[in-house]
């Protein structure tokens, strides 16, 4: 069965602390995947149902997860930067985690966000692409709310990053999303009847995002 632990690393403003998911134990390791939350001050967590659900979908195709959370949630240190320092917390996570876990960081790297975790992982893909750190092959976003939080400078997207969105979000408007898509031509699977949060989605949502996380296996591996 599916393994969790808890494992914590040091970023700009002290303690991350992070859930760590592993595939069952029967399945070779083939990569792994950083999640990140939606927004700290509006409940968002690292245990976030979307969050969870885009967890077990990468656990199913032998992936180890890292779900931190944010600076001032739970037991992470600081407070809340508007996804500046989250980013660069999360750059030093990168950084920490193929240290300490060598024989997992050379498998590929995957990276997921939901709603303001999707600023971050956008955010950190540019700030990764820029250093050559540990490039992500593979990007899913989920509830895109990218240009809410954005710091850098030329932000830059894989060509296949995934967005998937509900068609009545009630937080982030589905044209927000498709803004997004058209400036970095990138397409968007909508679903619809489907708020923010995915409510009665959920199953649909994570039979989507299997799928993504497969092919961003098979694109690394042929």
């Amino acid at each position: 069965m599916e393994r969790m632990q808890t494992i914590q690393f040091e970023g700009k403003a002290g303690r991350i602390d992070c859930a760590m998911d592993w595939p069952e134990t029967h399945q070779p390791i083939r990569g792994w995947v950083l999640l990140l939350h939606p927004h700290p001050l509006h409940g968002g967590a690292r245990n976030n149902k979307v969050i969870t659900t885009m967890s077990r979908a990468a656990t199913a195709q032998g992936l180890v997860v890292v779900r931190p959370d944010f600076r001032g949630v739970g037991a992470s240190e600081g407070t809340f930067d508007h996804g500046h320092g989250e980013t660069l917390d999360m750059y030093e996570l990168v950084v920490q985690f193929q240290a300490q876990f060598p024989d997992i960081a050379r498998h590929p790297f995957l990276l997921g966000g939901f709603s303001f975790g999707t600023s971050v992982a956008a955010q950190l893909y540019t700030l990764l692409k820029q250093t050559g750190l540990a490039i992500p092959l593979h990007l899913v976003l989920a509830g895109c709310a990218v240009k809410r939080f954005l710091f850098v400078d030329a932000l830059e997207v894989p060509a296949h990053t995934y967005l998937v969105h509900g068609a009545d979000d009630e937080v982030v408007p589905v044209d927000e999303a498709m803004e997004f898509a058209q400036t970095h031509d990138l397409a968007v699977t909508v679903i619809p009847a489907a708020g923010h949060f995915f409510h009665g989605k959920l199953i649909l949502l994570r039979e989507l995002v299997a799928a993504q996380w497969q092919l961003g296996l098979m694109r690394a591996e042929s």
